[in-house]
């Protein structure tokens, strides 16, 4: 129950959330403010207590889960500020990178929840042939997602955030540039 938090506050302000979306100038301010806390959060957060992600009690977890929720701003990281709110709790980086992703779970088990039951209710079905698809799909889509998971903990536990931070805050200052200039920005 829990790790549902952020599910909660995705479904109280989704219209909300579905309005900052389309908005590129929030996309890119926050994806610059998000790199440059990347810089300074391995600094910032350099004592871990908890090594390993299972050491973790529920009063953690949720606090972990709460920052979970400021994913719901459009540019910033799900990924990214779970991680940061593990370390913000002592966790090292590679515990608190792996509780982010079992923190994932039922995050996205209840943002595919909802938007299948609205599918529904739409009065839609699946054919059998895109049940086969999805099933495909989705076991495909677990075992990428291990492999790239593992990839990106092993990176992390050797190079830290800067590399990201500096790859936000570029993309950021793109985003924002463009916006300042004039350009007509869609988010699709």
């Amino acid at each position: 129950m829990l790790l549902s938090r952020p599910a909660i506050f995705g479904v109280l302000f989704s219209d909300r959330i579905d309005k900052l979306l389309e908005s590129a100038l929030t996309v890119g301010i926050t994806l610059f403010v998000g790199g440059i806390i990347l810089l300074f959060v391995d600094k910032w957060f350099n004592n871990p207590d908890l090594k390993e992600d299972g050491d973790v009690s529920y009063a953690t977890a949720l606090k972990i889960g709460l920052f979970q929720c400021i994913a719901m701003i459009p540019g910033t990281s799900r990924s990214a500020a779970t991680i940061v709110g593990g370390m913000s709790q002592k966790l090292s980086r590679k515990a608190a990178a792996e509780f982010s992703f079992f923190l994932a779970v039922p995050t996205m088990f209840a943002a595919t929840a909802k938007k299948l039951l609205d599918f529904f209710k739409d009065g839609h079905t699946f054919s059998g042939e895109e049940v086969k698809l999805l099933v495909i799909g989705n076991v495909v889509a677990f075992i990428v997602a291990l492999l790239a998971i593992r990839t990106f903990i092993t990176f992390l536990e050797k190079k830290g955030f800067v590399l990201f931070g500096w790859y936000r805050i570029l993309v950021g200052a793109v985003i924002i540039g463009l916006y300042a200039t004039g350009h007509n920005l869609e988010i699709i």
